[in-house]
């Protein structure tokens, strides 16, 4: 696949991130509860994914040996997405769409940044340097007049 089809998905997932959090938002006011709103998101998520599972790839599932032999920090995916599900839910509403997503993507910057450069979590390792120092700083200004203007 061509990398720049790569750049159009994290482009759509952006956008299906925004339209989720306007969707959660709008459901919390609904359901009244921004935990009951993260299940229901994450059953929607998780019938859909059963279902194409169950369609098309049954054979890829991993064995019970296999699965058992996995080291507990690697679970925690799930857990951290019920963290940011139920984070967006509670902070889109009050700072808006623009301000959460700048924030959130500042902080996936900065970590991400500083996963590089200690080669975290089985990142490869990229040292930090100052253009990757002024590329944050830069995103950090441009939270802040998202923030304030």
């Amino acid at each position: 696949m061509p990398k720049e089809l790569y750049y159009l998905v994290a482009l759509l997932a952006g956008l299906a991130v925004s339209v989720q959090a306007g969707a959660n938002a709008q459901l919390r006011l609904v359901v009244g509860s921004p935990i009951i709103t993260a299940m229901i998101s994450f059953l929607v998520g998780t019938i859909i994914l059963v279902t194409y599972v169950s369609l098309t790839s049954t054979h890829l599932l991993p064995s019970p040996k296999i699965i058992a032999g996995i080291s507990w920090w690697k679970w925690i995916g799930g857990a951290l997405g019920v963290f940011y599900i139920i984070s967006v839910i509670v902070v889109a509403p009050r700072i808006g769409a623009a301000s959460t997503f700048g924030f959130i993507v500042a902080g996936q910057l900065i970590f991400a940044v500083i996963f590089d450069h200690f080669g975290i979590i089985g990142f490869p390792q990229h040292p930090i340097s100052l253009l990757r120092i002024a590329g944050i700083l830069l995103l950090l200004l441009g939270v802040y007049l998202i923030q304030k203007y």
